[in-house]
């Protein structure tokens, strides 16, 4: 690596707010002999052309002797933070590599069949005559091929090992504040009806914790091995019986890995193993370091992480297996004004699960409060569930002002949030699950209001496997960082602005609690935090400028919420689970249980 022609590398024409001394810093701290370097650099920094510019540093072919590594990856758990970087001319040196189901066949008669399932992946020994030509194929053998390449986390991470995408000099991680919990999500074995294709042949024991889990994986193993072995010898297979096969393989490699690293008296990682009552067994990592080790930490020489929020060095670190002594911080300066990013207390009372009930109706009032006080501007609404969701939906049609919201469905959000993105109208967007990665600048988005304090669900058993042994400064940091992150999503440019309102009077405990930890530039925000004045409540003055016809929210036979053009209603199991199960109170656990905010934005291969 060189990190002297970091300035070169620099991809933009000229340099934004503070990323002239952010690139100096970060140069001075690889210089001083630092492999990992962690980058805090506030939303709206640009952080992309950050990353592109510590990526040129990279050793080049012309630079490196046979044996040396070089070139380098972009990787981030974020999907549309992927997209970002696929529509910015900038950017365009970076090649970008997906999943194989991201990518048609183009043989005929297989037009839109996904290449994972196409007949190369279908039939043994299948001799593809169009190979070179195919969307997936080449696509990886460039982005293979070039000293740039982009992909989500979850692609990275799956291709720990491969012989196509090896070892580099330099990896940039962006968005990585959440690092530990990808990998603890990502290494998540379960074993039940719905991932183990043999479940119903298998005999499956009561388990009492990981010994058990472990010797029953033993036995699937073993199973998936044999039918695997069965399907591998057929010479041509279905569609489904390759989905099988490829499941099977995919089962017993993580299966396998939870066995081997169980029983490794030098591992440090922690399991937790619940059993539901379908029998279903989830063996769940915490701390998963030996995990990111392989998948991670031997994929380059030289790592950038970079977020608004990695609070905490030292507990960042110990989370993901690094040594901070070995890791060094760079703080990047926020430039936007704060007076444009104001924090506004509207809280009415405790939105857990005991008081929703009671605070749930003030919070809706207020929102029509804020509405008016906004009568031409969008905002989006972090309602953290859908149950809360729907809740608000119910509430907002009886004060007289669904003419101007917006809901969306958990399988409709990316078009529910394009079509009020593209929309005139001055909506409110009710959304789950998108206080990260989603760029609201300018008048996309005016306003936004926090209905939640986002804590983590205390059902989940590592979340209370840490609070039992004390970790509460932890749980306050993660809620912290998620209100940062939604703080985040208005306001985009030093002359950019955005109101955001805090409705929970917990997100008020958070800031007290985690106070210590807050970046200082948030924490003046929170310093100049006031109550508005706002308008009474007026149905009229709240839509005074939706225009005549504009979708309405309304019920449909089932008693759900719809819309009467486009329907992204919010189906009955949605409105009984959080946003997947995963960050929630401990009584917005109910639904699947695999599920995980995280579910709605990982590309997985």
């Amino acid at each position: 690596m060189n990190p002297a022609r970091i300035h070169d590398e620099f991809p933009a024409p000229a340099y934004r707010g503070a990323q002239e001394r952010a690139l100096a810093d970060v140069r001075d701290a690889f210089e001083a002999g630092n492999d990992v370097v962690l980058v805090r650099a506030p939303t709206g920094s640009g952080k992309s052309l950050i990353a592109r510019a510590i990526m040129g540093c990279a050793r080049t072919v012309d630079e490196a002797d046979p044996h040396q590594a070089t070139g380098a990856y972009y990787t981030t758990p974020q999907v549309s933070q992927l997209d970002d970087v696929a529509d910015d001319d900038l950017l365009d040196d970076l090649k970008i590599i997906r999943g194989k189901n991201n990518y048609t066949c183009i043989l005929p008669d297989e037009e839109g069949t996904p290449v994972d399932r196409a007949p190369c992946a279908r039939e043994r020994g299948y001799d593809c005559a169009v190979k070179h030509r195919c969307p997936y194929f080449s696509a990886r053998a460039i982005a293979s091929a070039r000293s740039h390449a982009a992909m989500t986390l979850a692609y990275f991470m799956r291709t720990a090992g491969s012989e196509v995408f090896r070892k580099r000099d330099v990896c940039v991680i962006d968005e990585a504040h959440g690092l530990a919990e990808w990998a603890e999500m990502y290494a998540t074995v379960e074993l039940g009806p719905r991932t183990v294709p043999l479940w119903d042949d298998l005999r499956v024991p009561d388990v009492d914790g990981a010994e058990a889990a472990a010797r029953f994986t033993d036995t699937l193993v073993s199973t998936c091995e044999s039918r695997k072995d069965e399907l591998l010898g057929a010479d041509e297979l279905d569609a489904e019986e390759a989905a099988e096969r490829d499941r099977l393989q995919e089962l017993i490699s993580e299966a396998s890995w939870f066995a081997e690293d169980y029983r490794d008296p030098d591992s440090a990682t922690t399991w937790v193993v619940d059993q539901a009552d379908d029998g279903t067994i989830t063996a769940k990592p915490m701390n998963p370091a030996r995990y990111l080790r392989h998948t991670v930490w031997d994929r380059a020489n030289r790592f950038a992480l970079l977020s608004a929020t990695i609070l905490d060095k030292e507990s960042f670190c110990r989370a993901v297996g690094l040594d901070p002594a070995d890791v060094a911080l760079v703080d990047v300066e926020h430039t936007f004004p704060v007076e444009n990013r104001p924090l506004y207390d509207v809280t009415r009372g405790k939105m857990t699960y005991e008081e929703r009930d009671d605070t749930l109706p003030k919070v809706a009032r207020t929102l029509a409060r804020i509405m008016a006080a906004h009568p031409d501007e969008k905002g989006i609404v972090h309602c953290h569930s859908y149950a809360i969701q729907d809740a608000l939906v119910d509430e907002l049609a009886a004060l007289g002002v669904s003419n101007r919201v917006r809901a969306h469905g958990s399988d409709t959000r990316d078009a529910d949030l394009e079509a009020w993105k593209a929309s005139p109208e001055p909506e409110a967007f009710l959304s789950v699950k998108m206080e990260e990665a989603l760029d609201l600048e300018g008048e996309l988005a005016r306003w936004q209001l926090l209905c939640k304090a986002p804590f983590l669900n205390t059902n989940d058993s590592r979340v209370a496997r840490r609070l039992e042994d004390g970790q509460w400064a932890w749980y306050f940091r993660s809620a912290l960082r998620t209100v940062i992150q939604a703080a985040g999503r208005v306001v985009r440019a030093p002359d950019d602005h955005g109101a955001t309102y805090v409705a929970d009077d917990s997100i008020l405990d958070v800031f007290e609690r985690a106070r210590t930890d807050m970046p200082p530039w948030f924490r003046e925000q929170v310093d100049r935090m006031t109550t508005p004045d706002l308008p009474t409540l007026d149905a009229d003055a709240a839509t005074a400028n939706v225009s005549a016809g504009a979708p309405t929210t309304s019920r449909d036979a089932g008693g759900h919420s719809t819309r009467n053009r486009g329907g992204n209603g919010v189906s009955g199991d949605e409105r009984a689970r959080d946003a997947g199960g995963g960050s929630a109170d401990s009584s917005d656990s109910g639904g699947d249980a695999r599920r995980s905010p995280m579910a709605d934005v990982w590309d997985v291969d």
